[in-house]
This record gives structure tokens, C-alpha cells and sequence, in this order.
């Protein structure tokens, strides 16, 4: 079974995804990170991140293994993620390995923006996990102080809103919700109780 999440940052997709692979005993793919580690990748070289051709090229040779997952989760990478995301070659070569690892037995729960419009469209369960900007940002803005005490809620929410806007009105692949997705929405609820509210819409696609 394929379990797809898909949401925009910080809506709680990834502690969910890890959670639900861990109750299956699934393997899991974070796919923000493959372009998290591109976007990574090419700033590494001092690359033009829009470049469309040194992106592709980028992208067929990236060796996800190497790279740090701390390396990969400041704000300025996930910035850029969503720079690279907007590569149409880029996104080609990613999609054949998120589509590999999906057929991995016993079954594979991926999270991202587009792994139920686009990546596995014939998932067996997809969720949109969602929540408001400005609770998304004090999400982020937790996880954040962490390495950066000084960075505000006010500049994570506006790094959130511009990662909507770039996910939304990209051309390939948007951010949007598949018609046989089950929304999920978090803004007022702890992990547990959304993880819980996930695995009612399992049982509930799996006739339980």
C-alpha cells in the first residue's frame, strides 16, 4: 500500500508521514528533502539555482546519502528548494526514484506537495495535511530557535507565505489537492490526535 501526504511546509505531513510508516512498519521518504539536498547541492558549487540546465544536471547525479540532514533544514535551503522545485528537468529525474521507492515492499509512505497529483497518483490513501499560515509559522519558528535563537516569528511566516506562493503558482506540479484526497486539518490539533485522525482514514479506505 501507498500512502501519500501532501501539504505545504510546516503543516505537520513529515512528523505525520514518519509516524504512519512507523505504525505500518513502511519504509518513508521525506521528497522535500531531495530538493532541499539539490537546492543544497547547487548552492554548495555557487550555481545559479534557476539555471533549468545546471539544475537538471544537478539533479540525475544527486546522491541524497551524502548530505547532512542539519545541512539541509535552515531556512535559507528551504527557500531555495522551492527555487529548483520550479525545474521541470529537475523534477524528470527526481520523480523516477520517488516512484521507485514507493514500489518498495512492504509499502512506503511519501510526503510532499505533489505526491498524489503527481508522484502516485494511484495511491491507495491520500491525505492533505493543512493548517494556517501564522500556526505554521510558530511550528517552523520552534523547530528554528533551536539552531538560530535569534531568527522571529514574523520572518518565518513571511519565508511560509512566499513558499505557498511559489508551490502554488509553479507550472509544474503545483501544490494543489487531489479530487480523492482526504483533508486533514491541523491548526488545532497536537500530533496524536492528527495521527489518530489519519489512521481513521486508513481503516475507513481499507473497509476496517
Amino acid at each position: 500500500m501507498i500512502i501519500a501526504i501532501d501539504g505545504p511546509a510546516a503543516s505537520g505531513k513529515g512528523t505525520l508521514g514518519r509516524r504512519l510508516a512507523k505504525s505500518f512498519e513502511y519504509h518513508y521518504l521525506d521528497t522535500g528533502l531531495l530538493y532541499r539536498a539539490l537546492a543544497y547541492d547547487m548552492m554548495t558549487r555557487d550555481e545559479n539555482l534557476e539555471d533549468e540546465e545546471l539544475g537538471a544536471r544537478a539533479a540525475t547525479n544527486l546522491d541524497v546519502a551524502k548530505f547532512d540532514d542539519n545541512d539541509l533544514r535552515t531556512p535559507d535551503v528551504g527557500a531555495a528548494a522551492s527555487i529548483v522545485a520550479k525545474n521541470v528537468a529537475a523534477r524528470a529525474a527526481l520523480l523516477d526514484f520517488q516512484r521507485a521507492f514507493a514500489k518498495k515492499s512492504p509499502g512506503a509512505v511519501l510526503d510532499g506537495r505533489d505526491i498524489g497529483t503527481v508522484v502516485c497518483p494511484d495511491a491507495r490513501v491520500k491525505i492533505f495535511v493543512t493548517a494556517t499560515p501564522k500556526v505554521r509559522a510558530k511550528r517552523r519558528h520552534k523547530e528554528l530557535m533551536l539552531k538560530d535563537p535569534q531568527i522571529s516569528v514574523e520572518d518565518v511566516l513571511r519565508d511560509i507565505e512566499l513558499r505557498d506562493e511559489r508551490d502554488r503558482d509553479r507550472k509544474v506540479a503545483p501544490l494543489t489537492i487531489a479530487d480523492d484526497a482526504h483533508l486533514l486539518e491541523t491548526t488545532n490539533l497536537d500530533i496524536e490526535t492528527a495521527l489518530n485522525a489519519a489512521l481513521a482514514i486508513i481503516r475507513e479506505i481499507n473497509g476496517q
